[in-house]
């Protein structure tokens, strides 16, 4: 079939999406494949004839010694369109190209979910979009071979047009303790795409890609942004070509030949999350924390204060110990009590037992009954560490069963932290680690499992076939088995730390361990841009020991409890060598965090502008304006000896508020305003706080304070 120039040229009907103040404009072409025409603010429903309009306000011209006639930029663009960026899809069938002529076939849809279906020979293809109530715009695609070849699919990624003002590039990188690091740039002509073969979401995942205009910030710029809801290797892509519109995307990286589309199959991609707003980075943070709240399965009761082992006693198990510890716990208000790593077969230290999972009898003589039975006694949950994924070689399950490795041993493939990886898309693997965690959490009543992953996938095969995505989808379908199994179990989605936090995760487990340092002034920087993806409620942060395990840094307790406080709040400390000052502290400090997580739960987080580069500051704004929780926090010295007014946004503007301290991360200020660190108060408006702000005191490096903001 030829090109015709008058079929293209007829001016095709739009499909408008439309929710929190979030609009999508999408041009349905009969001979192509949906286009979109505006993703930006809301410009409200549109006519026919105001459709019809609109596309020819915004119709392209024939770009200069380039194709002939105007093309459709579609949502999964390709040659055909005219499109010379990273495509869309790619692959081939039987070594022939895979170049689609897509016809669309049919259209379903509302203001709030738009579902095309388009084919091209034995091929169809579905398109999604879903835009939910807080603006975030989710798009899947499904590839459906209706003929009698396979297809060897190498890129389905889901992509959406920027504006045309977006000058900027954010996006993440990091490393072990230093996760979710932003680098930013200039948008510069090119197609570029950040690939992570790492077969988890890594230390250094991007996790969001945001483009927007110049100067964008906190509070401030037009953004769009793309995330992958996605665990396994991932691509984010950005198309800057000099004859089309800039586009963002993102889709899960194909290694050659991992996904093959049999006769009757089909390939359903992970869900790529598109969010736009004209509020800055905060904005697109808002957004996804209310999109995140809105889903079913988000917690809803508070989150209960937890005390995780591992820096309090690592691999010495000793029940004398572990129940004095639970006991301390309990006395100072810890709600959930977890045992952390080597408490199972053979399990002395990192070199031995992964994949054993039964309780070592040469440690605990009595399984672990004696400590559950303890912790329940003083009031609180019990929840224990796994890490299901991983075997060490020095196991039994090695030993009977090396085929069962993601990684075959005969490859020589490198070993990471001692351990191997299990496949777990091999049904005997599955079935293995459901039934053995199963029994577990049924024989000890099990209320949470701190769920690891410690190493990346290197040479992931299954008979010599790239296995990274049948195995990352199992995972999930183990995690879903056992919540269907167990209702009420939480588990936590930890991995080294922070490598493996994204919403595709997210979507079977409950929190994520943000990080393995509990170094305050490192969590800082990590806690706040886990905050552009996660509320706070689903972010743990620990109260470490004095000096933190992986920096060596000393801080004092209120910094970190002040830290810790903006997050899902935990402890992470032997506590049984804790003075008793200190443990009143830690008292204090957890009496004030459950007083305060109904607001810091639920509010709506602002990053404030300090005009200090050593200094941070945090709010969480109930969303009716009614009252707040501030964080300042220093890491570093500065240059003023006056710190600025510090304007707090989003109050109730004909309210007053009172400004008192917490009992935390008081420090030795010196402050003009020292009212706000003493038994007194400052009052103020909403509209006064907002427009004209308070003067914060001048904090020491490692000091923060902590204030409530009350209306009265």
């Amino acid at each position: 079939m030829t090109f015709d120039p008058s079929r293209a040229s007829a001016t095709p009907p739009v499909h408008v999406l439309r929710a929190a103040g979030v609009g999508v404009v999408i041009a349905l072409h009969q001979e192509s494949l949906p286009e979109v025409v505006h993703w930006g603010a809301d410009i409200g429903p549109l006519t026919e004839e105001e459709g019809r309009q609109l596309l020819l306000a915004v119709a392209r011209p024939p770009s200069p010694s380039a194709l002939d006639h105007p093309w459709p930029l579609t949502l999964v663009p390709g040659e055909h369109d005219g499109w010379e960026g990273r495509p869309g899809l790619a692959g081939h069938v039987d070594r022939r190209a895979l170049l689609p002529r897509w016809r669309t076939t049919s259209v379903e849809g509302d203001e709030s979910r738009l579902r095309v279906e388009a084919a091209a020979d034995a091929l169809r293809l579905v398109i999604e979009l879903t835009l939910d109530e807080s603006g975030v715009l989710k798009v899947q695609h499904e590839l459906l071979n209706d003929g009698t070849e396979p297809v060897d699919l190498a890129i389905l990624e889901q992509t959406m047009p920027v504006g045309d003002l977006a000058s900027e590039v954010l996006d993440f990188s990091g490393r072990w303790t230093r996760e979710r690091a932003p680098q930013r740039r200039p948008l510069t002509q090119g197609s570029v795409a950040r690939e992570s073969r790492r077969g988890r979401t890594g230390h250094d995942s991007p996790m969001v890609l945001a483009l927007g205009t110049p100067g964008f910030g906190d509070q401030q710029g037009e953004l769009w942004a793309v995330h992958l809801a996605w665990s396994g290797d991932s691509v984010y892509r950005v198309d800057a070509l000099p004859e089309a519109r800039t586009v963002i995307g993102a889709g899960a990286l194909l290694r050659p030949g991992e996904i093959t589309v049999e006769p009757g199959a089909s390939f359903r991609t992970p869900a790529a999350m598109f969010v736009w707003s004209d509020e800055g980075l905060d904005g697109i943070g808002r957004r996804f924390h209310r999109f995140v709240r809105n889903r079913p399965q988000h917690p809803k009761r508070p989150r209960p204060v937890t005390l995780n082992t591992w820096e309090a006693v690592y691999f010495d198990h000793d029940l004398g110990k572990l129940t004095e510890l639970a006991r301390v716990a309990a006395d100072i208000g810890v709600e959930r009590f977890v045992l952390d790593d080597g408490w199972f077969l053979g399990r002395r230290d990192d070199t031995a037992g992964l994949g054993d999972w039964r309780v070592d009898p040469s440690v605990w003589p009595e399984g672990l009954h004696p400590l559950v039975d303890a912790v329940r006694s003083h009031g609180m949950e019990f929840g224990l560490w796994f890490e299901p994924e991983m075997v060490n070689l020095n196991s039994q399950l090695a030993r009977e069963h090396p085929d069962w490795l993601l990684q075959p041993i005969e490859n020589e493939v490198r070993p990471w932290r001692g351990q191997f990886v299990l496949d777990v898309s091999r049904p005997e693997v599955f079935d293995y680690l459901l039934e053995s965690i199963s029994a577990l959490v049924t024989e000890y009543r099990l209320d949470y499992i701190k769920w690891d992953q410690n190493r990346d996938l290197i040479e992931a095969v299954n008979t010599g076939r790239a296995n990274v995505h049948r195995h990352t989808s199992a995972v999930y379908d183990l995690l879903a088995a056992l919540k269907q199994r167990h209702p009420g179990l939480e588990i936590e989605s930890c991995a080294s730390g922070g490598a493996r936090v994204d919403l595709g995760i997210l979507e079977h487990t409950d929190r994520v361990w943000a990080s393995d340092t509990n170094d305050p002034v490192e969590r800082l920087a990590i806690q706040r841009w886990t905050e552009l993806l996660l509320p706070p409620e689903l972010i743990g942060a620990h109260v470490g020991p004095p000096v933190a395990h992986t920096t060596k840094r000393a801080t004092s307790l209120d910094f970190r409890i002040a830290v810790a406080m903006f997050g899902h709040f935990g402890i992470e400390w032997d506590i049984t060598t804790c003075s008793s000052s200190e443990l009143d502290e830690l008292r204090e400090g957890i009496a004030a965090y459950k007083r305060l997580r109904g607001l810091l739960h639920t509010g709506d987080v602002w990053h404030l502008p300090t005009g200090d580069s050593g200094t941070t500051a945090t709010s969480i704004v109930a969303a009716d304006g009614s009252g707040a929780v501030l964080r300042l926090a220093r890491s570093e010295s500065g240059p003023r000896a006056l710190p600025a007014l510090l304007r707090v946004p989003g109050l109730d503007g004909s309210s007053e508020f009172h400004l008192s301290a917490l009992g935390v991360g008081e420090g030795a200020h010196s402050t003009p305003a020292e009212s706000l660190s003493s038994a007194g108060a400052v009052r103020s408006t909403g509209s006064a706080l907002g427009a004209v702000g308070v003067r914060m005191p001048l904090l020491h490096p490692s000091e923060a304070i902590v204030l409530n903001l009350e209306a009265r």
